[in-house]
């Protein structure tokens, strides 16, 4: 499928999948993130990030994925799918300034939940994350009540790191922290929050 020239071009070789298109969220992209970040599995498993109206989607995206953008050169990204363009979720390395490692982020309309593209979209964004921007160490954090995402971390050889509360504004409460190192990176540290990758010139809550 060809990429329509008044779009962004997917970003480096994790643009283009079998299935989806992954590429930087812009301003236009605010409807889409309104309803995204108000589904139920959001709000439950994510947080309420206080975004009612397309005038709060664009400022999300301008202090959050665009803002990352430029200070870190990753982010949280725009999932469509390849044959037909829809936007079907977000997904991306996000840079906390409580980690020095990049983490894993992702989030899901649910009508396209199940059906493989989380984790293909994610196997996209962290082949990325190693080979363009030279990351040793991915981490991700979870609510423990979140099976479907827990597992899906299992799978793409995260192993969990413990339990984490994160400051303000974040929830009070616990989250699981897992932790996915590339085999060559083994035993550099046992602190998962003690490396972050190199950053990459090709310059995402």
């Amino acid at each position: 499928m060809t990429v329509r020239s008044s779009e962004p071009e997917p970003i480096g070789p994790m643009g283009i999948t079998e299935r989806l298109i992954i590429r930087q969220l812009t301003p236009e992209d605010a409807g889409f993130v309104l309803r995204l970040l108000n589904t139920p599995s959001y709000l439950a498993f994510i947080g309420d990030k206080g975004v009612r109206d397309l005038a709060q989607a664009a400022a999300y995206l301008q202090d959050g994925p665009l803002r990352s953008y430029r200070e870190h050169g990753h982010g949280l990204c725009r999932v469509a799918l390849r044959d037909s363009g829809l936007p079907i979720g977000m997904c991306g390395l996000l840079k906390r300034d409580c980690f020095q490692e990049a983490d894993l982020g992702y989030a899901f309309l649910p009508e396209h939940t199940g059906q493989g593209y989380a984790r293909e979209a994610c196997r996209a964004v962290l082949d990325h994350g190693e080979r363009v921007l030279g990351l040793q160490t991915v981490i991700a954090i979870v609510n423990p009540a979140n099976g479907r995402s827990t597992t899906l971390l299992e799978r793409l050889g995260f192993a969990r790191a413990g339990m984490v509360t994160l400051p303000p504004p974040h929830a009070p409460e616990p989250v699981a922290l897992y932790r996915r190192t590339r085999p060559e990176a083994q035993g550099l540290s046992a602190n998962p929050s003690s490396r972050f990758g190199v950053r990459g010139s090709s310059q995402g809550s």
